[in-house]
């Protein structure tokens, strides 16, 4: 006699069902939908969020006094229009304040009437002398550190970053020579970059030479969003400036001295543009002819402000009232939100941490948080997508149990 074992079926209207249900459903979907964002990044409308700078003297020995001078005059340029030292990276290959050679003990000056000295009190060196090498600038930039490296000595700069890339010393065709022992060459630099494009670590870069045939080192390029200027172009030398009597060497480069005479005219307030900058340069003075590399920049140069790359980035939010802060979406929800240049600290409290737990709630303020700092609009886009998923998957649920 066979036994008629009765097929059970599941009730989906039972309570303790729907709701698991539901709850792994937005579970799922807030978890693969910032995943999804996160693989489409979008450059051209990433918010510009902070500058970076990395000056590169390449050169040692007493005679290339110079190139060092070079490097300081830019760091103290950038840094008087507002780039702070920790997003500086300043690699100087030989220490020539302290030559024995130095007529001005710990000074460095970049003119014959010795009236700035460049290395002052309060300039920090990140990689000094032989720690100048091609290795660690190619760590440097593209970020494979040591676990070992601190902080200080990284450049910590993300897909919303401008970077001024500045490099001085000997050069040739499609390479500038590393303290007269090693070489970076052209294709080592596009590789480079190429990296940092692909691991997002910035927004745009400019890339600034000022070296014999200077215009070669950037002609490998190919990643999108970069600039590039060279003192001289190909078959092109680039000479000092003066001799100071003094010291018995060239202390400035023409195209650096150009340079820094550009922006002792200008403030971080400036509306000074690249095309100025670039304009500027007069080959009858220079005695090359200063190249640029512009067919993989997006923006026309009038357009941006030198700021942009040697200044720092102000966030400025402009309100009717002198005092009072106008309430915010979170704040409706009893959130209260602080917002640094680095992250957002979130304070929860009363009910809010108990909606905090429930994934629905949890979508909800991540969508208003979104609306809230009016984010670009791919994003936007994705995020509506989201929501029109989770209300059609929750209405055929709906009209399943009234089916069944």
């Amino acid at each position: 006699m066979a036994l008629e074992i009765p097929r059970l079926k599941p009730d989906w209207r039972a309570p303790h069902i729907s709701s698991h249900l539901l709850i792994l459903l937005l579970i799922i979907t807030a978890i693969l939908l910032p995943s999804s964002l996160s693989e489409f990044p979008s450059s051209s409308s990433t918010m510009h969020t902070n500058n970076w700078a990395v000056l590169v003297c390449t050169s040692r020995f007493w005679f290339n006094y110079r190139h060092m001078a070079n490097t300081l005059s830019l760091y103290r340029t950038v840094k008087r229009l507002g780039i702070p030292d920790e997003r500086i990276i300043l690699m100087l290959a030989d220490d020539m304040a302290c030559n024995s050679r130095n007529s001005y003990p710990a000074q460095v000056f970049n003119n014959e009437n010795h009236q700035l000295n460049l290395y002052g009190d309060n300039v920090e060196v990140d990689y000094r002398g032989y720690e100048v090498t091609v290795e660690n600038f190619m760590r440097v930039i593209t970020g494979r550190h040591e676990n070992a490296v601190p902080r200080s000595k990284r450049l910590l700069s993300d897909e919303g970053s401008h970077i001024l890339l500045y490099m001085t010393g000997h050069g040739g065709d499609e390479f500038i020579k590393f303290q007269d022992s090693e070489e970076l060459q052209s294709h080592d630099l596009a590789d480079a970059v190429k990296q940092m494009k692909e691991k997002h670590r910035f927004k745009e870069l400019l890339i600034m030479v000022d070296t014999c045939q200077a215009a070669t080192l950037f002609s490998q390029l190919h990643s999108p969003g970069v600039l590039a200027i060279g003192s001289s172009k190909k078959g092109e030398n680039s000479y000092s400036h003066h001799l100071d009597s003094d010291i018995g060497v060239s202390v400035v480069d023409r195209f650096t001295f150009y340079t820094l005479a550009f922006f002792e005219k200008l403030n971080m307030y400036s509306n000074a543009s690249l095309s100025s900058l670039f304009n500027s340069y007069n080959p009858s003075l220079l005695m090359s002819n200063a190249f640029y590399r512009m067919d993989l920049y997006q923006r026309p140069l009038h357009e941006v402000p030198v700021t942009n790359f040697f200044g720092s980035v102000m966030k400025t939010i402009y309100t009717d009232l002198g005092y009072q802060i106008i309430p915010s979406i979170e704040e409706s929800y009893g959130r209260v939100m602080v917002e640094t240049d680095e992250n957002v600290d979130e304070i929860i409290d009363g009910d809010a941490k108990k909606e905090k737990s429930c994934p629905f709630h949890v979508w909800l303020n991540l969508l208003q948080l979104k609306v809230a700092e009016n984010e670009n609009s791919e994003t936007m886009v994705m995020f509506g997508f989201g929501s029109m998923i989770l209300l059609l998957v929750f209405s055929s649920w709906i009209s399943l149990n009234h089916k069944l």
